[in-house]
């Protein structure tokens, strides 16, 4: 199974290199087990703590609580699996394939292999048009090239997408389940039969413990809250990181590692509870920069990136949280602009 961790050049006299020696010399990608043991056995016991207030409440309308509860439970055990795929976690790709299946695939039921293969070519070339699947115009159009030669659902949706981004989101924790079940039809997809194995348990257990703790009618409003919340707080971690930053396409001027990096990357200030909210994807850049360094490690890793960076002449961007979410929504309506002039 292929990693997420972007292997970067490493030519001796390159700008990273020179920043990868400042990183290795503050023992900045040394592993932090102790950190991940407890951050996994947190995460753990939250997932499972609301499965037991579910089963407690019973056939009730508060169980909407627990589905706005479960919702956050799914999206931080998303971001640890998010880190595990990066090889933060363990060092042996056995260790982490194993973790990434039970966290991934069973516990909230996306497929390990499909968003690995995903995510792997979106850190290869971040916001590239033709070759990021994360800006790719499936529903929405990231620039304005893309929403000239689009049609059908995604040219109506694109007018007004910036107004739309949010409420589409709600449908984003259903999609990433349709696409991991799509997924197990690859033939190229390693562990195949176990992926599919573990996303049916978790689907009959999901559905069998909704379905038989809850009326059909609360069950739906159930699932329809549950995965919605799920769907926003998703898209709320990753939209800001990258959206609104620099666009490349095949045509633009080759950038290096680094700077294909940095340039395409957005950092989110706010402090220890934005950390917490984002799971360290609010250090954007040094994440993008050092994939397998320890999401602790990344605040320490800031000041010696943005001080790099201004040596070098390489422009650094930060924004507070509601910022970078204005600034997305700023670029995806500038991008719609070609579709709502007249023809």
């Amino acid at each position: 199974m292929p990693t997420a961790t972007v292997s970067p050049p490493t030519a001796r006299g390159s700008d990273f290199a020179g920043l990868s020696r400042r990183i290795a010399q503050a023992g900045l990608m040394r592993r932090r087990p102790g950190y991940y043991l407890a951050r996994i056995g947190l995460v753990g016991g939250l997932y499972v703590a609301g499965w037991v207030a579910f089963v407690a409440v019973g056939d009730t309308w508060w169980q909407l609580l627990v589905a706005s509860y479960l919702a956050i439970a799914f999206a931080q055990l998303a971001l640890v699996s998010h880190d595990i795929a990066h090889r933060q976690v363990f060092r042996s790709r056995r260790a982490t394939a194993i973790a990434g299946l039970l966290a991934g695939n069973l516990g909230i039921g996306m497929s390990y292999g499909w968003w690995m293969d995903k995510h792997t070519r979106h850190h290869a070339n971040p916001n590239h048009e033709e070759r990021d699947p994360d800006v790719a115009p499936d529903v929405l159009v990231w620039s304005t090239r893309q929403a000239r030669v689009s049609r059908g659902i995604v040219r109506a949706i694109g007018r007004w997408q910036a107004y739309l981004f949010f409420p589409l989101l709600t449908l984003e924790g259903l999609s990433l389940h349709v696409n991991s079940i799509r997924a197990l039809g690859r033939p190229s997809l390693r562990y195949r039969w176990a992926e599919a194995t573990l996303l049916l348990l978790h689907l009959a257990g999901y559905l069998g413990a909704i379905f038989l703790v809850l009326s059909p009618g609360k069950a739906a409003v159930f699932l329809a809250v549950h995965m919605g919340l799920f769907g926003v707080y998703l898209g709320a971690t990753f939209a800001p990181n990258h959206k609104g930053m620099e666009m490349l396409t095949d045509e633009s001027e080759p950038l290096d590692f680094l700077r294909r990096q940095v340039l395409t990357s957005r950092n989110v200030q706010g402090g220890r509870i934005v950390n917490v909210l984002l799971g360290g994807l609010n250090y954007q850049i040094e994440h993008h920069l050092f994939p397998s360094m320890p999401s602790p490690n990344l605040r320490r890793a800031q000041p010696i990136v943005r001080e790099y960076c201004a040596q070098i002449g390489v422009a650094y961007t930060e924004a507070g949280l509601v910022d970078s979410y204005r600034q997305a929504l700023r670029h995806l309506h500038a991008a719609g602009a070609p579709l709502r002039r007249p023809r």
